[in-house]
């Protein structure tokens, strides 16, 4: 008897990950990581990573996610003297403006939602900071409005209005590293944690898998006939959230800006090429624009878009239609209201059970145990992952965020 995806035990997904084997940083040369190929037979093969051009089925499209990391992690302390408790605000998503691009372009006020540490010590009354940006010192304000679950609603203010918040951000803050890394975030963090291709700030957690191309293996998969496309997905504090739920049924999804352009969604409809997403947030979100084509179809006078619900996929409401009819939908909400990208927010969850209707293979790291990350592993090369993440052990990979890479095919059955 199968399973429904919210019935599935999260026990079955751990694995025993010694510590020394996470990777602390990357590589010097981000292409010469090793990568495990996974084909569509399900043999599994040991490479580099610089040779994923002469891997990936012919004349595939490369997806990647283009967001880029921000220097979420702001460091106040207390007192006229700044010398008092230190108070650590992570800046999770913007509330106002909610729009990422406007926010981030304000010379003005702006709120966003955040993680604060050691919030006892900070009950009320501004932080402030200088802040160098340029020639210019400015002085960054910080005040806690109100609470939001275990996050914090944070008004951020400061004395010039010439400078934007992004200026400001990038100037006072630092890159948060994943919190499994157990170390302070260093100076070569800056570049290290983002991709070549990274240019929409919104992300907290870079998209890890993007890490190991360069400027020159991505015009080597170019000259092979694979080319490029973007997608954005801002990615939140919550990728690195394990289930601690039983079953994940109970597990609450966390949600995700994504943004597609109309041009790419209108390629999707028509291409028999093989789609390949660089990640599992590329993952998401071309498996989210599917999705969100059939609510529509079914919804076709909502006003705006609503936020996909993470069991909306497996629900017996969702319509039965084809990448084509899906992607079809998404072109004419668009046309409709003269819009050139699509804008949502994304709960997905793939779990296994899970139809990919969109992605026919994967570029990704080695994920932390129980984590639905490696749910979505599992949903494209089903129980194989045991023993793919066991060669990887035995064979000295490196794993998570600055670890190896591997390249997952779709099973030539489920091929679309």
């Amino acid at each position: 008897m199968t399973l429904h995806p919210e019935e599935i035990s999260i026990e079955e997904y751990d694995y025993a990950l010694p510590q020394q084997r996470i990777a602390l940083h990357p590589l010097q040369e981000r292409d010469s990581c090793k990568l495990l190929f996974r084909d569509s037979n399900g043999a599994v093969s040991d490479h580099i990573f610089s040779e994923i051009a002469d891997l990936l089925p012919s004349r595939s499209l490369l997806v990647y996610n283009n967001t880029k990391v921000i220097n979420a992690r702001l460091r106040f302390r207390k007192g006229m003297a700044h010398d008092g408790a230190l108070i650590e605000i992570f800046c999770l998503e913007p509330v106002t403006p909610a729009d990422y691009a406007e926010n981030f372009a304000s010379s003005g006020p702006v709120s966003w939602k955040c993680f604060v540490g050691n919030s006892k010590k900070w009950k009320e009354g501004e932080l402030t900071m200088e802040v160098k940006t340029g020639s210019s010192e400015i002085t960054l304000s910080a005040l806690r409005t109100c609470k939001e679950g275990n996050a914090f609603i944070i008004e951020f203010s400061w004395d010039d209005n010439t400078v934007s918040f992004s200026e400001i951000i990038a100037a006072a803050g630092e890159i948060p590293i994943p919190p499994y890394l157990n170390r302070s975030t260093e100076d070569s963090d800056s570049s290290d944690y983002q991709t070549v291709y990274s240019h929409i700030e919104g992300s907290v957690a870079a998209p890890t898998a993007g890490l190991h191309f360069t400027p020159e293996l991505l015009d080597k998969c170019r000259r092979n006939g694979i080319d490029t496309r973007e997608v954005t997905l801002h990615v939140g504090a919550g990728t690195f959230q394990p289930v601690k739920t039983e079953t994940i049924g109970d597990h609450e999804m966390h949600s995700e800006f994504i943004a597609v352009g109309r041009e790419l969604i209108s390629e999707l409809a028509d291409t028999d090429r093989p789609v390949i997403a660089v990640g599992t947030t590329s993952v998401r979100t071309l498996e989210s624009l599917y999705r969100l084509g059939c609510y529509l179809s079914r919804y076709p006078d909502v006003k705006d878009i609503p936020e996909l619900p993470q069991w909306y996929s497996y629900s017996e409401s969702q319509p039965h239609m084809s990448r084509k009819e899906a992607m079809k939908v998404l072109i004419d909400y668009l046309d409709s209201r003269a819009m050139t990208t699509f804008v949502a927010t994304t709960r997905l969850i793939i779990a296994p059970g899970y139809n990919y209707m969109v992605v026919d293979g994967m570029i990704t790291n080695f994920h932390q145990p129980r984590s639905t990350l490696l749910l979505l592993v599992g949903a494209m090369i089903g129980d194989s992952w045991h023993d793919i993440y066991s060669h990887a052990l035995a064979s000295d990979y490196r794993f998570l965020s600055y670890g190896d890479a591997c390249l997952f095919l779709k099973s030539a059955d489920d091929a679309l």
